[in-house]
């Protein structure tokens, strides 16, 4: 059997950008999507600590050392610049490496720099 798995955890991530007219997405510095161990148009669940919404989109890549954290699209709907999110990623494990799996682990500081992260 296949389990769901956490994969990445970005924490603490502070949206400093909204656009509405885009096709759709999260846009992220490109050094906290190395740190996570994400890819540009990997499927992310983007979760908002101000106001409980919860949305599921992909991730493209921002400029490096921006602290760019922009909801794009119908997303921009789901957060205000100022909003502190969580960002996680899942994938498929067989049953026997799930109990091993270690997710990448990424806090970050109130200017979106990277403070903790783990392995």
């Amino acid at each position: 059997m296949l389990r769901q798995m956490l994969r990445s955890k970005i924490q603490n991530a502070t949206i400093t950008q909204t656009e509405l007219e885009y096709e759709g997405s999260i846009t992220l510095d490109a050094e906290i999507i190395r740190a996570a161990a994400l890819l540009p148009g990997e499927v992310v669940l983007v979760v908002n600590l101000n106001n409980g919404e919860r949305l599921e989109t992909y991730v493209i890549e921002g400029p490096a050392g921006s602290g760019t954290v922009c909801l794009n699209g119908p997303a921009a709907r789901r957060g205000m610049v100022g909003d502190r999110v969580h960002i996680l990623a899942f994938g498929l494990a067989e049953e026997a490496e799930a109990g091993a799996l270690r997710p990448a682990f990424v806090a970050l500081g109130p200017n979106n720099e990277i403070v903790e992260k783990r392995p």
